[in-house]
C-alpha cells in the first residue's frame, strides 16, 4: 500500500484514533472481532493465494540458506493455521471484557474515594519477521483491549500481511472504526522514525528473531515488550515416568521445531541415564532430529548418531529439528544449568515427586514452569487468551503469553467534594480512614 502521509503524521493520527475507540463499548468491540472472524473466513482463499505468492518468492531464498526453513515454516499460512487463527479471534471476542474494569475503591476520608480503573496503553508499535498469522491474532488483542497501533511486517510476508490487513481495516470501517486506528508500515526507515516518538508511541512489541528483538531493545527509549530468545529445558528427574517423558521430549522438541517454545536442551537425571537416554535419542532419532550429547555420554551409552556438544549449545535456540542434551547429577545441578542457560521463557520438569517439583518451581527463574507437560503449551491460545500479541521474559508485568491484560494500563480516579490536602496537615488535622471498598461504579 502506498504510505499516504508520513510516519509521524500515521502515529498522531493513531493517536488520535486510539482516544475514540478507548471509549467504545464492550459490545461495539465484541461485534467487531465477530464481524472480523467472519470476513477471514470467508476471504479464505484471497488470504491462500496471497500466502503463496510469498511462499513462492522465499523458495529461492530457502534455496540458498538466506531463509532458514524455520522462518519458511512460519511464513506458511495454510488452512489449519485459518481455522485455528478465526477460533483465536472468536474466543478472544467472547473473553470478559477488561477496559474500564475497577481493581480497588478505597475511602480515603469521607466523601473522598480513590478507584483504580483499566484503561486502554494507547498507540502500540508492533515490528514482526516472517508470521503473517500474527497479525489478525494482534489486531484481535488491540481491538478487545481498545488501543490503535503501527503494525511492520517482515517483506517476506508482504502479500499475505496486505491481504489480511485490507480485510480487517474493510470490516472495522464498515463498523464505523477511525481509519487511523490501524496503519501499516513499509519501510524499515519509517520504524526507525517512530522509535523516537516517546509521549506518541506508547509501547514497542518485536516479534521475530532475537536480532531484531535486541537491536529494537536498544534503540528507543520507549518501553519494550518481548523475547529475545527461546531457550526452553525440559529436566527428566530420577522419578520420572519414562512413557510420559517420552511423549513429552517428542511433543516439546518435534511438533513445531520453529517455536520459541520449542524444548531445546534435555537435561536427565545420571540415575536414569542408562535405562532412559538410549530410548530417548531412539525415539528423537526416529523423527530425524539431530541429537547433540557431550563425549563421555555418547561413549558410555553407546549413543549412536549423537554428535558431540560444544559449550554454544547450552545457549542456542535452534528452531530445528536439533536438541542437546546433558546429563545431571541432581536436581540443584539442573536447576543451576536452566537458570546460567536458560532465557527464562518456559521450562519443565519431568517426575513423580511432588517435592521434586516444588524445588524446581521454587529455584527456576523463567515465566513459565511446568510439570510434566510440554513446553509448546506455552501460548495465548492455549493458556485461553484467545492469542497473543507475544511472550515476555521480563519480571515486570506483563510476563509469559502477553494477552488482553498485557495491553492495559490504570489510572487512579478521586473523586472528592471539595477535600484539600491542607485539612490533612497541622497539629489538628484531619485523619484518614483508608478503607476499603465494595467496588462498584463511582458517581
Amino acid at each position: 500500500m502506498k504510505a499516504e502521509f508520513s510516519p509521524q503524521d500515521k502515529a498522531y493520527r493513531a493517536k488520535s484514533a486510539s482516544t475514540e475507540v478507548g471509549r467504545y463499548s464492550a459490545e461495539r468491540r465484541k461485534d467487531a472481532l465477530l464481524a472480523v472472524a467472519d470476513a477471514l473466513q470467508q476471504n479464505e482463499q484471497v488470504i491462500i493465494d496471497a500466502n503463496a505468492k510469498d511462499l513462492s518468492a522465499a523458495e529461492a531464498a530457502l534455496n540458498s540458506g538466506e531463509m532458514t526453513s524455520s522462518m519458511y515454516g512460519r511464513l506458511k499460512l495454510d488452512r489449519d493455521k485459518l481455522t485455528s487463527l478465526i477460533a483465536g479471534i472468536r474466543q478472544v471476542a467472547e473473553l470478559p471484557d477488561l477496559v474500564g474494569a475497577m481493581s480497588m475503591a478505597r475511602e480515603l476520608d469521607e466523601g473522598l474515594v480513590l478507584y483504580k480503573q483499566s484503561c486502554p496503553i494507547g498507540v502500540v508499535l508492533i515490528i514482526f519477521e516472517s508470521r503473517p498469522d500474527a497479525l489478525p491474532q494482534i489486531v484481535s488483542l488491540l481491538i478487545k483491549s481498545g488501543n490503535a497501533a503501527l503494525i511492520k511486517s517482515g517483506k517476506e510476508a508482504r502479500h499475505s500481511v496486505q491481504a489480511l490487513f485490507k480485510i480487517i481495516m474493510d470490516t472495522l470501517i464498515d463498523r464505523d472504526y477511525p481509519p487511523e486506528v490501524f496503519g501499516l508500515l513499509e519501510s524499515r526507515e519509517e520504524v526507525n522514525s517512530l522509535m523516537k516518538m516517546e509521549g506518541v508511541i506508547d509501547l514497542v512489541i518485536p516479534r521475530g528473531s532475537n536480532q531484531l528483538v535486541r537491536q529494537i531493545q536498544e534503540s528507543t527509549r520507549i518501553p519494550v515488550l518481548g523475547h529475545a530468545d527461546g531457550v526452553c529445558h525440559i529436566y527428566v528427574d530420577e522419578h520420572a515416568d519414562f512413557e510420559k517423558a517420552l511423549r513429552i521430549c517428542t511433543d516439546a522438541k518435534c511438533q513445531y521445531p520453529s517455536a520459541c517454545n520449542a524444548v531445546e536442551t534435555i537435561l536427565v537425571h545420571r540415575k536414569i541415564a542408562p535405562q532412559f537416554l538410549p530410548r530417548l535419542v531412539k525415539v528423537l532419532q526416529e523423527k530425524k532430529v539431530e541429537v547433540r550429547c557431550d563425549a563421555d555420554t555418547i561413549a558410555e551409552l553407546n549413543l549412536t548418531g549423537a554428535k558431540p556438544t560444544t559449550q554454544l549449545d547450552w545457549s542456542t535456540e535452534y528452531c530445528d529439528l536439533i536438541v542437546s542434551i546433558r546429563v545431571v547429577e541432581q536436581l540443584n545441578e539442573a536447576t543451576g544449568h536452566i537458570n546460567t542457560y536458560s532465557s527464562r521463557h518456559t521450562d519443565a520438569i519431568i517426575t513423580e515427586d511432588k517435592e521434586a517439583f516444588e524445588k524446581f518451581a521454587g529455584e527456576v527463574d523463567s515465566a513459565g514452569v511446568y510439570w510434566n507437560a510440554s513446553t509448546r503449551f506455552a501460548d495465548g491460545f492455549r493458556y485461553g487468551f484467545g492469542a497473543e500479541v507475544g511472550i515476555s521474559t521480563s519480571k515486570l508485568h506483563p510476563r509469559g503469553p502477553v494477552g488482553i491484560d498485557g495491553l492495559l494500563t490504570y489510572k487512579y480516579r478521586l473523586i472528592g467534594n471539595g477535600h484539600i490536602v491542607g485539612d490533612y496537615t497541622g497539629p489538628s488535622s484531619k485523619s484518614f480512614t483508608h478503607r476499603d471498598m465494595d467496588i462498584k461504579p463511582f458517581h
